[in-house]
């Protein structure tokens, strides 16, 4: 469970990896960083840090920070109501982000994958973003994402974020829970 003490601390470090990044916040976006901890008690492994710039119904901006391989774990945006999944764009801003999606293996991912953690990642087409660099995700493609061993800030544009209905292999993990304390 997050506690409020964990909290500050993992968002005095995302804030860090921003001001590494040269993104700017506001003291209002600083106040609602988000951390995804997905009660599952290991945010060294399994998280992020993140800032929502805007969500709306037509469109959403995010900062997503990652600490040094820490891993946003394998998830799809489903339809919703008639409404296609969300689509995304990440764009690398620091670091190096390892993105595994669905599509023809190119990689061994089991070095790649936390401890414990087997089963629940199944994605290894790896597309390796570097700061610049962007991929495109399509709605409801089966994805995750990992940090380098210098952690990682990435920009994410998409269509509507509708975070609680996600779909995660690792069936541990309620879309609805995951944020916050």
């Amino acid at each position: 469970m997050l506690t409020k003490e964990l909290y500050n601390q993992y968002k005095n470090e995302a804030l860090k990896y921003l001001e590494k990044a040269h993104i700017a916040v506001t003291d209002e976006e600083i106040e609602k960083l988000e951390v995804a901890e997905y009660e599952l008690g290991c945010l060294d492994k399994i998280g992020l840090e993140l800032v929502v710039y805007v969500n709306t119904e037509k469109c959403c901006a995010k900062e997503l920070v990652l600490l040094p391989n820490q891993t946003c774990p394998e998830h799809r945006h489903p339809s919703v109501d008639g409404k296609d999944g969300k689509e995304e764009t990440f764009r690398c801003r620091y670091g190096k982000v390892y993105l595994y999606v669905e599509g023809e293996k190119n990689c061994d991912i089991s070095d790649k994958i936390p401890e414990g953690f087997d089963g629940c990642f199944t994605c290894a087409h790896e597309v390796v973003l570097n700061p610049g660099e962007q991929y495109t995700i399509m709605p409801n493609t089966l994805h995750w994402f990992k940090a380098g061993d210098e952690g990682a800030v990435v920009s994410e544009f998409s269509t509507k974020s509708m975070d609680e209905f996600d779909i995660y292999t690792d069936k541990r993990i309620d879309p609805a829970g995951k944020r916050n304390i």
